[in-house]
């Protein structure tokens, strides 16, 4: 049993790390329609039949959700190729990147109304009113948060549970970012909000140790603002990997942010006195996602192939079976049944 785990780890494993490669490559262009577009339509509708304003009616619908993804991956992964095609399809860092340095494009162009058009793809904030230094700080913190969401938190779930981790990560995230919000979804969006900040609570900290460990002249510092400012932030999660990205770039982050035509005032995160982000601080918090995710492949491919080394099981017990077969002595004074 514990042979046939590894071994299944081995394989959902090696998958995460070639769906970060597959990705980077391709992007999610050939996913039309994208399957998490597809889940999102679906849920949309689900919820038009499903709202009420009470806890109890979104835990119903988060689960509802959840299900149909697991249903989905357990599916998936009894096809050749079903994790490797589940993560392909839940990580998203080429669009991450592609879209932050598009609007890094139209800053330094001075083209600032395209900026803000851009920007609702990366972030939920209102961007009518930003400057061109908060928009470059908005994109920061999107590109460290999503680092998480669309990088590494999938790319874990992948290694840990095939098809069905990768699609029910997926899909909680999905959900959160759906009705995950204050205001109409306060009651409903409970349950999705609270499974998204179970289930990024590892990947935030691996991403953190991750930055640290890809921008080792930092790393004491940013050990010391994540302990420091990452609990001051409203989320469990996106603090830490604000914060760690951060202290990488030497910036301060946080502040006043619009949501809906609601002012959240956040905590500062960053080194006591950094700088305020720049435009070219989008292209250095891509390259640190990008060497994150380097990193992470790297690991990834070392756990496969340590878990590689465990034959599979059902190959392993055939030949127990012949070789015992072989060897083992008739008992001449028994005769044989039949």
């Amino acid at each position: 049993m514990v042979t046939a785990h590894r071994w299944h780890l081995g394989r959902w494993t090696a998958s995460s790390a070639v769906a970060l490669v597959v990705d980077a490559l391709l992007g999610d262009e050939p996913l039309r329609p994208h399957p998490v577009a597809v889940f999102g339509n679906a849920m949309m509708g689900l919820e038009r039949r499903m709202w009420d304003d009470r806890r109890m009616a979104g835990i119903c619908y988060a689960l509802s959700g959840i299900g149909a993804a697991a249903l989905a991956g357990t599916i998936l992964e009894s096809l050749p190729g079903g994790a490797l095609a589940a993560g392909y399809a839940t990580v998203a860092g080429r669009g991450l990147w592609e879209s932050a340095r598009a609007v890094a494009s139209a800053l330094e162009s001075g083209d600032l109304t395209r900026a803000r058009e851009l920007l609702p793809s990366l972030v939920g904030r209102d961007p009518a009113e930003l400057s061109q230094g908060e928009i470059a700080r908005a994109t920061v913190e999107s590109v460290a948060e999503n680092t998480v969401d669309g990088i590494v938190a999938p790319a874990l779930f992948t290694a840990v549970g095939g098809a069905g981790g990768a699609l029910v990560y997926r899909g909680i995230n999905t959900l959160d970012s759906m009705v995950g919000y204050r205001g109409r979804y306060e009651r409903f969006g409970w349950a999705s909000a609270r499974a998204d900040d179970a289930a990024n609570f590892v990947p935030a900290r691996v991403t953190a140790v991750l930055v640290a460990a890809v921008r080792p002249s930092v790393a004491r510092e940013i050990w010391d603002v994540v302990r420091r400012d990452a609990p001051l932030h409203p989320s469990p999660n996106a603090g830490v990997a604000e914060a760690a990205f951060a202290a990488a770039l030497g910036v301060r982050l946080g502040g006043t942010s619009s949501y809906g035509g609601r002012l959240e005032e956040r905590p500062g995160l960053g080194p006591i006195g950094a700088r305020e982000p720049e435009v070219g601080d989008i292209e250095a918090a891509v390259r640190c996602s990008q060497h994150v995710t380097v990193l992470l492949f790297g690991a990834l491919m070392a756990a496969a192939v340590s878990l590689g080394r465990h034959r599979r099981p059902l190959d392993r017990d055939r030949i127990t079976m012949a070789t015992a077969g072989c060897g083992r002595r008739r008992d001449p004074d028994v005769e044989p049944v039949g």
